[in-house]
């Protein structure tokens, strides 16, 4: 862990706090960091999609996958 001093804006902090559900306000901003990087990095890999960066065939890689099967209506309800 790092220790630093932050200058935050204490109503966006406060509103944090309280909605994120977090014991401190240390866990509060360590969680709001942690899903602003989540959501940079799964914005790059989205843009990644028809970059032709990954070449391969789903089917093929699911196909040691059983194939779904939707549930049969159950035999109580009849």
């Amino acid at each position: 862990m790092r220790r630093t001093s932050l200058t935050l804006d204490e109503k966006l902090l406060e509103e944090a706090f309280h909605l994120g559900g977090a014991r401190t306000y240390s866990k509060t901003v360590e969680l709001a960091l942690d899903q602003f990087v989540r959501r940079i990095k799964a914005r790059k890999i989205l843009e990644l999609g028809g970059s032709g960066l990954w070449h391969g065939d789903l089917e093929e890689m699911r196909g040691d996958r059983a194939p779904r099967t939707v549930p049969k209506a159950s035999r109580r309800n009849r």
